[in-house]
């Protein structure tokens, strides 16, 4: 149940953050002509397209969105894209995520990328949190936050109103 209390970001904020993320994968691929947006399939993806909008605003990158399709309560299993190999080998690449909690969804995106060359490889979150259990880290963020274990954070799009808030 989402309060008043527990938001951590409103959509003024969201919107905030997605812009300054936009400006920091403009400005980390100047000398490129296209770089590759892969959100991560749900809430991931929602927020790749969002970065696409802005970075398509801001610069002028041909920006290509990718969806990884990752399933979170099984991350072993085979990690497919609505891309093929080709269409972002040797590219400048940003997986993209809502919430950077365990790191478990980020580190199997990873792990698919890897197998591919790749020219760049970053990451983006909109929130990262510092529970990691395995060593990835997002070389964007909207924001960082300590929470407890038992926190979680929930993140919600829709298309007047977006927040962040803690459950």
């Amino acid at each position: 149940m989402k309060t008043e209390n527990n938001i951590i970001l409103d959509t003024l904020q969201i919107n905030q953050k997605i812009k300054r993320i936009a400006y920091q994968i403009y400005e980390n691929n100047t000398n490129e002509k296209e770089v590759i947006i892969a959100g991560i399939v749900g809430n991931g993806f929602v927020f790749a397209e969002k970065l696409v909008a802005a970075l398509q605003e801001i610069s002028t990158l041909r920006v290509v969105i990718c969806e990884v399709n990752i399933n979170k309560k099984k991350p072993l299993e085979a990690v497919s894209t609505s891309l093929a190999v080709g269409d972002y080998k040797n590219k400048s690449l940003v997986l993209v995520d809502d919430v950077l909690n365990s790191g478990t969804t980020l580190i199997y995106g990873v792990k698919h990328f890897l197998e591919v060359p790749l020219k760049r490889f970053k990451t983006a979150v909109l929130v990262n949190r510092n529970h990691k259990k395995y060593p990835v880290k997002a070389d964007f963020k909207g924001v960082s936050l300590s929470t407890s274990i038992k926190e979680h954070v929930q993140v919600t799009f829709s298309e007047k109103e977006s927040s962040a808030y803690l459950v």
